[in-house]
């Protein structure tokens, strides 16, 4: 998931904050998660202002209520290619785990798991753009160690309405 819409200026990058429309956009996008079943035991977060509240939104209208969360440095300072050692990192017992960061990183995540196999209507919609809010649906039938190119089936891509 790429973070929702946060305001384009303040003291620090790290410290943006999302816009009202931002706000509105991330609990709709839970609510999708939550209507769906695609709620996480685990999360990856970036540690910037924006994806907290962003995680905050998700856990607040998706009814998450037993994920463990790490709020990664990495995720916000690395390259995709970071992004995605940390995500081969999860725990093994981890089933259904979110990442949340930024663009480009989310999006280059997606397209490089996505093995093209997938739900037509969803990667269609994926491969238009990745704006703010949107999150992608990935099934992964490899160990997290394993993650890599082409090691995953895209099954729906929303963003987030306000």
């Amino acid at each position: 998931m790429r973070h929702a819409k946060a305001e384009p200026f303040a003291a620090s990058d790290h410290a943006r904050t999302l816009t009202d429309k931002g706000l509105a956009s991330a609990r709709d996008a839970g609510a999708h998660l939550g209507d769906t079943g695609e709620t996480p035991d685990y999360a990856v977060v970036s540690s910037a202002v924006r994806t907290r509240q962003t995680w905050d939104a998700l856990v607040e209208t998706a009814g998450i209520t037993d994920c463990e969360v790490s709020f990664d440095d990495a995720v916000f300072t690395g390259s995709a290619e970071v992004a995605l050692e940390v995500l081969q990192a999860v725990p093994e017992g981890a089933g259904t785990v979110l990442f949340l960061g930024h663009n480009p990183t989310a999006a280059f995540l997606a397209h490089y798991l996505d093995d093209g196999e997938g739900d037509p209507a969803a990667i269609s919609a994926m491969l238009r753009g990745f704006p703010p809010g949107a999150v992608v649906v990935l099934e992964v039938a490899v160990p997290w160690s394993d993650l890599g190119s082409e090691t995953g089936t895209v099954t729906d891509f929303y963003v987030g309405q306000s």
